[in-house]
């Protein structure tokens, strides 16, 4: 059975319509966290048969591909990423991905993996998966592929668009225009309202959302942006806001492959174009947790 639910903060009036572009149908899905253990790969082989059933023309991955590259040594999370390499290999559609906290080597130093070793950061998602941000056009619509881990000095990470990325993404849209639609897609989200939702003890807003995210707006708010898709927070929402959609679609995982998480099961968005209007729907598997 299809269910739509959504979470809508309105703000502003909708954008006005400009000529209609051809339409299509496209996957979100986000934060897999696949591993040996919690049947999460048999839960990532089940979740990629219903986006294929789908047949969209592409899908993007939200990120936290793994579980979890952060603290592990390096033959685990090499391991990690060999088993999600393996497993994504069942979509039969082009994918579009971007990072997630938990697919940066050696973020901890509980991992034990020194800052000169060649899987150290990001590299291993760049050998394998792909530029850390990127864009694409797609039958008239642009879409934007952004890396929001930040990773200060003193470690950890918060969310974050870092300056060298800013520069690009100006350039970006400045070559796009203003009048076509555009799409973008980050792991931590720009705008939510994850911080009224979750329990207090998780309440750390540098690592729930992007911190310079004002900053984000004032530069969006000149273009036809039509959507942000979010992951992280393993909630579905949709915030309305000058009207763009930022849509966080779950979690493929739910509560890391423990069931819901906070009443949102396992599942992905399917997000469909007409014209230039976008619409977005939550999909959820028939994944069943033994726990």
């Amino acid at each position: 059975m299809q269910r739509r639910t959504a979470l809508s903060i309105l703000a502003g009036a909708p954008l006005a319509l400009a000529a209609p572009t051809d339409g299509f149908r496209f996957v979100h899905f986000t934060d897999t966290h696949i591993q040996p253990e919690m049947k999460a790969a048999d839960g990532c082989r089940m979740c990629f048969g219903a986006i294929n059933v789908q047949r969209p023309d592409f899908a993007l991955c939200g990120g936290d591909l793994v579980f979890d590259s952060n603290e592990t040594p390096a033959r685990r999370a090499v391991e990690l990423f060999d088993l999600y390499g393996e497993t994504v290999k069942r979509l039969e559609m082009r994918v579009h991905s971007v990072p997630g906290n938990h697919d940066v080597v050696g973020l901890s130093t509980k991992s034990g993996i020194a800052a000169t070793d060649p899987l150290y950061g990001k590299k291993t998602f760049e050998d394998r998966i792909g530029p850390r941000y990127s864009s694409f056009d797609h039958k008239g619509w642009h879409f934007i592929l952004l890396d929001s881990i930040g990773t200060p000095a003193g470690g950890g990470f918060i969310g974050l668009i870092d300056e060298a990325q800013m520069a690009w993404l100006r350039a970006d849209l400045e070559k796009t225009g203003t009048a076509r639609p555009i799409v973008m897609m980050t792991h931590i989200p720009i705008l939510s309202s994850v911080l009224q939702i979750v329990p207090d003890q998780w309440k750390v807003p540098s690592t729930y959302l992007v911190t310079n995210s004002t900053q984000l707006l004032t530069l969006l708010a000149s273009y036809n942006v039509k959507a942000v898709l979010q992951g992280h927070t393993h909630i579905r929402e949709t915030v309305v806001y000058n009207g763009c959609q930022y849509i966080t679609s779950g979690a493929v995982c739910g509560n890391w492959w423990k069931g819901a998480r906070l009443g949102h099961p396992e599942g992905f968005g399917v997000l469909t174009v007409r014209g230039e209007q976008i619409s977005w729907e939550y999909r959820t598997y028939g994944f069943k947790a033994e726990v």
